[in-house]
């Protein structure tokens, strides 16, 4: 089952069948998805969905649906996952999130990023004793959230994304925390 966390502005909760809409208008959007390979399709997106809630079932981790509180507006996810391929840095749990193009600028991904880490750092034994994030060189604004977490970056981190060998898009930066460095929400 899926924990609920709050912020003061918004609700990480579990995924409902109608969030699936929504999160297709954000994954076709191409500036939401400026960032990845392409954009998707509503099958794409409720297929993704349905695994981020069997990523709960099995892992007992993963991605929340976000919405604002004051609204009951559904704004994308942030959380916990786990890449399935092989690098200088796996096996990681990643903190990571995507959100719609009218969310950007509130500081909502930092604000829901840092409660679902503290969430982490609470109930799970990440490997290395961190969690990660990563983006393509390009992503700036993720880079940002990810330093107002706290992460630090050291460029031989740096990637070639082992899933994207021909995309343009596929040098990444890593960005790391650990539990001694990490600021907790007080949420």
């Amino acid at each position: 089952m899926t924990p609920t966390l709050w912020t003061e502005r918004l609700q990480l909760r579990g995924w409902r069948d109608d969030d699936k809409p929504t999160y297709a208008a954000l994954n076709a959007d191409p500036e939401v998805m400026a960032h990845f390979p392409s954009t998707l399709t509503a099958a794409q997106s409720g297929e993704m969905v349905d695994r981020f809630v069997a990523g709960w079932e099995q892992r007992g981790y993963g991605l929340w649906a976000v919405e604002v509180r004051e609204s009951g507006r559904f704004i994308g996810f942030v959380g916990l996952s786990s890449p399935t391929w092989q690098t200088s840095f796996t096996p990681c749990i990643e903190v990571g999130w995507r959100l719609s193009k009218s969310a950007w600028g509130h500081g909502y991904a930092p604000e829901a990023a840092r409660v679902a880490l503290t969430w982490g750092f609470e109930h799970l034994d990440p490997p290395r004793g961190e969690f990660v994030s990563f983006t393509t060189v390009a992503n700036t604004n993720s880079q940002r959230v990810m330093e107002k977490l706290g992460m630090r970056h050291d460029p031989a981190d740096d990637f070639d994304h082992p899933m994207l060998p021909d995309w343009a898009g596929r040098r990444h930066v890593l960005f790391r925390i650990d539990r001694a460095t990490f600021e907790p929400s007080v949420s």
